[in-house]
């Protein structure tokens, strides 16, 4: 039996993080609520008006560039992409055709290591948003998104599954967020990607028919869309009826889970591009590009490589904080301030605090750790408590919480409410001994050979020191006591 390879490109439009549009002063806010406030006579297309091009939005798009690894064409301009749709006040788009900002680059996926090739990286703006009537008889316009600077990025059909592409796409949504070039939120519309999927016999030179899958808005999206198409494509193919695969554009179906017939998809030459005539070309020198690297800071790939050498965590460890740009940063100086207090203290404790038990009080309130009150010194404090001993891990807990609701210090905490573990046997034997003597049943049940039991009684003994004895003494007493 003939086995099938699926090959898939990808295009991704990315909303840039910009005060205005992309050729006029109007607010790039997504959080306007009222429609066609954000508009003016150049973003509505008027007689007359003319576009000046937002330097912002063509930097962010040169250091996403240099980013991945693209060479920066020197000279570049824009061009006008004619078709006519209700959401496109012109009829015509101000795009970039033949000489894009960036080209030839490449990314390599963090667990994969596969290597995937990026065509060209271009600027142009965005189009209107359109709102169908549930009674399908009518749509509305809303003009506030129309001409926000929109880069769009073509990668080469170098995957060969829906995995490769999530990895990519994952990677490319990181990357954007710590580049500052966007938000990137999907659920947004700041990220939306098309994928171009054709399979063909294995060992096969020439690529099976394309199909385009537009307008996939979540990374599930995305990974069923494609497995729906390459299923489609490779049932086809088995049945001998490949000529049944035409080069289209397709959508995706939530709802029934599959993609379906747009329109018939369109070459280049339909779109009858030409340079825009009201935008003059751009020129940029070595000396201005160079400016734009120095402006990129530590990016995921590199991040990765040095907390796990830095730190001595594991590549799990490390990606979980780089996937989250504030966690990493809170752990990053949490470790700073616990290196100050006690430059041997474990850094483990610090990653686990910060990932498991931060993470789960901000799960139990509903309160954002970034809302809360607690900062990076304060588990650095309770980390440098515990190695000392002056606190049990019980304690910890409670002393972590607190500073999340109040941001009192932990040492003030400790130091107001007596919670400094006891230590000391000599104040701890009188506790134990009322322990022993009010639980007399237990006691017996231990002196029969129920060793379980001694846990109660540790127990015990921490609930009257308010968790504040040192649970390890505590129970080297107890057996000594009851074993005499």
């Amino acid at each position: 039996m003939t086995k099938y390879e699926p090959t898939i490109g990808l295009e991704i439009h990315s909303e840039l993080l910009t005060k205005t549009k992309m050729f006029c002063g109007c607010l790039n806010d997504e959080t306007e609520l009222t429609a066609n406030k954000n508009i003016c006579p150049v973003c509505m297309a008027h007689p007359g008006a003319l576009p000046v091009a937002n330097k912002q939005a063509i930097d962010l798009v040169i250091k996403t560039g240099l980013a991945l690894n693209c060479e920066i064409n020197t000279h570049s301009k824009f061009d006008r992409k004619n078709y006519f749709y209700p959401d496109l006040p012109k009829a015509y788009q101000i795009s970039q055709y033949d000489l894009p900002l960036c080209k030839n680059g490449h990314i390599t996926l963090p667990e994969s290591k596969k290597r995937i090739g990026i065509t060209r990286i271009h600027l142009e703006e965005d189009t209107a948003k359109l709102a169908h009537a549930a009674d399908g008889k009518h749509s509305l316009v809303d003009f506030n998104r129309a001409g926000i600077p929109l880069m769009e990025l073509v990668t080469e059909p170098d995957f060969h599954s829906a995995q490769e592409v999530i990895e990519f796409a994952q990677e490319f949504q990181l990357l954007l967020r710590y580049l500052g070039a966007s938000d990137a939120d999907m659920e947004k519309g700041h990220l939306r990607f098309e994928a171009n999927i054709s399979v063909a016999p294995q060992g096969s030179e020439k690529l099976g028919t394309k199909v385009e899958v537009k307008n996939l808005n979540s990374f599930q999206a995305v990974y069923k869309a494609i497995e729906y198409e390459i299923k489609r494509h490779t049932e086809l193919l088995e049945a001998g009826k490949g000529n049944e695969i035409i080069q289209e554009t397709r959508g995706w179906n939530e709802g029934a889970q599959q993609t379906f017939s747009q329109r018939s998809k369109e070459d280049a030459h339909d779109y009858r591009y030409f340079p825009e005539p009201d935008l003059p070309p751009m020129e940029f020198t070595g000396a201005y590009i160079e400016a734009i690297r120095a402006h990129i800071t530590e990016l995921p790939a590199g991040r990765r490589e040095r907390l796990s050498q830095e730190y001595n965590i594991s590549p799990k460890q490390a990606e979980l904080l780089v996937r989250d740009m504030f966690l990493c940063e809170f752990f990053e100086e949490a470790v700073s301030e616990l290196r100050a207090l006690q430059p041997k203290g474990n850094i483990e404790t610090v990653y686990n605090y910060i990932t498991s038990d931060l993470q789960g009080i901000q799960k139990d309130t509903g309160i954002l750790i970034t809302e809360s009150k607690i900062k990076p010194a304060h588990i650095a404090q309770i980390v440098a408590l515990l190695g000392e001993n002056k606190i049990s891990s019980r304690v910890a807990k409670d002393i972590l919480r607190e500073s999340f609701d109040s941001g009192v210090s932990p040492q003030d905490t400790v130091k107001e409410k007596g919670l400094e573990q006891v230590s000391d046997e000599s104040a701890l034997q009188k506790i134990i001994t009322e322990v022993i003597a009010q639980n007399a049943k237990v006691v017996e049940e231990y002196k029969k050979g129920k060793i379980t039991v001694l846990q109660f009684l540790v127990g015990q003994v921490m609930a009257k020191t308010k968790g504040a004895a040192n649970p390890g003494i505590v129970r080297t007493m107890l057996e000594k006591e009851l074993n005499s």
